[in-house]
């Protein structure tokens, strides 16, 4: 498609006294019909990542699982938190939808340049949702953890020769590695996916600038 359009746009320049009314309107046909196709890819990703997060969930959640939330006392405080995260995703998953459908019907530039921009703000409130609920919930396990976990306090109780200063610094650098590597992960995954249809996205903003002026 993406050759396609090129062909058009060095027609429409080429000869643009006789053809410009038609070739225009076929860019913009053609620049629509991709937008649409990625707005809706966008959609599927976010429903197909739901879906496989739920179900990690819903196969992990087991008596140990359970057992260990009561044992750090945060068992109700991610009962919240799980409801809270289900209810925002669902809003971002329908914010979505509603995206795709106002770019399947948009008949004007500028009118579809907005409902690009739109899109492209509601993807990175979502990105940006979820790498902060990870870290607030990667924060909460790991004080919970130091505070309550007994494997913990009894590697805390046998290091007491330690430096106490340095055992601490220890404790954060591992933690520290964790948080980066996981949160590495995530943010990659983000950047990969809907980083790449965002990028595509911002060009065909590109394209209809041009044919605004």
């Amino acid at each position: 498609m993406t050759e396609e359009l090129d062909l058009l746009k060095k027609a429409w320049k080429k000869d643009a006294h006789s053809y410009e009314q038609v070739t225009e309107n076929q860019i913009y046909a053609m620049i629509h019909k991709r937008s649409s196709s990625i707005v809706k890819w966008i959609l599927m990703i976010s429903i197909a990542e739901f879906i496989i997060w739920s179900g990690i969930g819903f196969f992990t959640v087991d008596d140990n699982y359970l057992k260990t939330l009561e044992i750090y006392h945060i068992d109700k405080l991610f009962k919240i938190i799980t409801g809270f995260n289900y209810a925002i995703v669902i809003v971002f998953i329908y914010l979505f939808y509603k995206n795709f459908k106002t770019i399947s019907t948009n008949e004007t530039v500028k009118k579809l340049m907005s409902s690009i921009i739109k899109t492209r703000k509601t993807v990175q409130y979502y990105i940006w949702y979820n790498l902060t609920m990870f870290a607030i919930i990667f924060i909460i396990v790991v004080i919970s953890q130091i505070t309550y976990d007994p494997n913990l306090n009894s590697v805390i109780e046998n290091t007491k020769e330690m430096n106490p200063q340095t055992f601490w610094v220890i404790i954060g650098l591992i933690y520290f590695a964790l948080f980066a590597v996981t949160f590495g992960l995530f943010w990659l995954f983000y950047r990969m996916i809907y980083g790449f249809l965002m990028r595509k996205l911002y060009k065909n903003y590109e394209e209809l600038k041009k044919m605004d002026y």
